[in-house]
């Protein structure tokens, strides 16, 4: 009788992890659905991230008249600079194997700087990364790039200090 307890209860501890553990191959179906777990918004971030694309958008604006894709390629200084944000093609190749380890090939970074998002990207690496805004000479001064990028820093630290 002892025996057939123990069974019995083994049987129920083998039962139990196979539902704990989720094994759908020996007992069939699906296990059951859960509500999504979605972390909290971080506030601060989404402020920081907020405000760096906003000076993206206004250095875009100042280079290229305009931000965001845009149905046709953008030239500027007869050729010698692509896209919304007037990349040549020199320092986009040289930016980006910096930032990811990619050799691209000059066709390849040329497709990149038409591409406003991966511009915009590598544009945000090199100026709140690295805080190399002197890429931008004129631009940078009419739209006062360095003290938004003071303020974006100050933002940034202030995350730190909570």
């Amino acid at each position: 009788m002892t025996a057939l307890r123990s069974t019995i209860a083994g049987l129920r501890l083998l039962a139990a992890a196979l539902l704990v553990s989720g094994c759908q191959n020996i007992l069939g179906g699906t296990p059951p659905t859960t509500a999504a777990f979605e972390p909290p918004v971080d506030l601060h971030q989404k402020e920081i991230d907020d405000r760096k694309e906003e000076i993206i958008r206004q250095l875009a604006h100042c280079e290229s008249g305009g931000w965001g894709p845009s149905e046709r390629r953008i030239y500027g200084g007869r050729g010698a600079y692509h896209g919304r944000l007037q990349f040549t093609i020199g320092t986009y190749i040289a930016y980006s194997k910096r930032r990811d380890g990619t050799q691209l090939t000059r066709a390849e970074a040329i497709e990149a700087m038409h591409d406003y998002e991966s511009a915009a990207s590598l544009a945000k690496y090199m100026i709140f990364d690295l805080e190399e805004p002197w890429h931008w000479p004129l631009c940078a001064r009419k739209i006062a790039l360095r003290s938004q990028m003071a303020a974006v820093k100050t933002l940034s630290n202030q995350a730190y200090a909570w």
